[in-house]
């Protein structure tokens, strides 16, 4: 018989023999309990029989042999607990929201900007190069040839008038005129300009100067006789560039109110700068009360912030001038 079959075969001994029935103590021994294997093949069972004698018959044996088929019977593969895996987990920082910062409050008023140095009457006399490319542009324009017979000289007076008083600047026509006037303009940078190329190219017939009231406008403590010294030497660098031609000197034009310091101041200066009339080449003129009505103040019409014309007051300039510039261009 088989190892098999008897192992089989002990089995049904023990569910077959009555209980109570004691096993031979030679073949007692003390077996140990074995895990069942993890997975058994159960083989086909013989069909029953009602003869279970021959069974009986050999229990006895089958089971003396028991726990040695049992001892060699193939051992269950060991049971592997499963290990944990440990997994990596990133650390999670925290996210820290930034700080808030205290709301700033934003100075309503802009700090004070340094004060300029105080004028001297050297200021007015040195020259500045305060805008290069307008320079510049008035240096292209010469190049081109034009024969420019007239000349304006000024600042942003004298450089609104081919926009502002295009219908009284048109009648200039003739003359090819050239304006080089820039606004904020004062003595010291017109003089540079005159030094470095705008009196060179071509050979005006008369140069109409209009120049001095941002000395004022711009410098508080500027005093009359510095404007006027400027002005001269405008006058005198004009002379020396181009002998031919001659000057025609306005007067300040007049600004603000009748009772304002620079009004006064503007008297002054011309007071000083007639005495640059040499009846020659030169020609001074004061058409500044043709700006004012009866109690001296400037009508808005004629000049809305009381200092730049508008089309009426540049009509009244041409018609105040237009006399003796016309004797002059002869």
């Amino acid at each position: 018989m088989s190892r098999r079959n008897l192992y089989v075969l002990a089995m049904l001994s023990a569910a077959v023999l009555p209980v109570g029935c004691a096993q031979p103590s030679a073949q007692k021994a003390e077996t140990t309990p074995i895990a069942a294997p993890a997975v058994i093949e159960t083989p086909a069972m013989p069909a029953k029989s009602t003869d279970t004698a021959p069974l009986v018959a050999e229990a006895p044996k089958a089971v003396a042999e028991a726990p040695k088929v049992m001892a060699e019977a193939p051992k269950p593969a060991p049971k592997v607990e499963p290990k944990a895996v440990p997994v990596a987990v990133a650390a999670v920082k925290p996210v820290m929201k930034p700080a808030t910062k205290p709301a700033t409050t934003m100075p309503t008023t802009k700090p004070a900007k340094k004060p300029a140095a105080p004028r001297t009457a050297a200021d007015a006399v040195s020259e500045v190069n305060r805008n290069g490319k307008r320079h510049d542009s008035f240096l292209a324009t010469i190049k081109k040839g034009e024969p420019h017979a007239l000349v304006f000289i000024g600042d942003s007076i004298t450089d609104a008038w081919p926009g502002k008083g295009k219908a009284s600047w048109t009648k200039f026509a003739d003359y090819k005129p050239l304006d080089l006037g820039i606004s904020g303009e004062r003595t010291e940078d017109v003089l540079y300009r005159l030094n470095h190329g705008e009196l060179e190219g071509y050979k005006p017939q008369v140069a109409v100067i209009m120049i001095g009231t941002n000395n004022l406008g711009h410098n508080k403590d500027e005093k009359p006789e510095w404007v006027a010294a400027g002005i001269e030497k405008i006058v005198k660098t004009i002379q020396a560039k181009q002998p031919d031609t001659k000057i025609l000197l306005l007067g300040v034009f007049p600004r603000e109110t009748a009772a304002s310091v620079n009004r006064a101041k503007i008297k002054e200066i011309n007071s000083e700068i007639a005495k640059l009339d040499d009846g020659a080449k030169v020609k001074f003129l004061d058409i500044g009360d043709k700006f004012l009505d009866d109690k001296g103040e400037i009508p808005a019409d004629v000049m809305g912030d009381k200092l730049h014309p508008t089309a009426k007051g540049y009509d009244l300039w041409f018609d105040a001038m237009w006399p003796t510039l016309s004797e002059m261009l002869k």
